[in-house]
């Protein structure tokens, strides 16, 4: 059998070879790496951005979101569910500004009524001036 007669290998990986949810199926068009793969080593070099897209439901994942802003990444976050229980999006809102304004000099922005956008402070901000 020639090299060309082979068949492509699978690596397994320890994450997902248990899980049939993760499973590539021959033919498959598309491929949520981020469902497969959720803690996969991203390699960075300097002036490299990452941007996270993460959905808030609940006050569990403040930290995860606060760990992300302090490595430097830009944040958008969904908040729909969070947005049912008013008591809980205020904590989490509250958090979330004192933390990247107050002790990163971040910006957090509001993107309609859903969601924000979470700046580190290597980003810079300018408010544009009505005519």
């Amino acid at each position: 059998m020639g090299r060309g007669d082979e068949e492509p290998r699978w690596i397994e990986m320890s994450e997902i070879s248990n899980s049939s949810e993760g499973e590539i199926t021959p033919g498959e068009n598309y491929h949520d790496l981020g469902a497969k793969y959720p803690d996969a080593p991203i390699p960075r070099e300097n002036d490299d951005v990452i941007i996270r897209r993460s959905v808030l439901e609940d006050l569990t994942g403040v930290s995860t979101i606060m760990n992300w802003i302090s490595d430097g990444d830009l944040v958008i976050i969904e908040m729909s569910e969070l947005m049912k229980r008013e008591t809980e999006l205020h904590i989490a809102v509250s958090k979330i500004k004192d933390f990247v304004e107050l002790d990163l000099s971040g910006t957090v922005l509001q993107l309609g009524k859903t969601r924000l956008l979470i700046l580190p402070p290597e980003f810079e901000t300018t408010e544009e001036k009505a005519v």
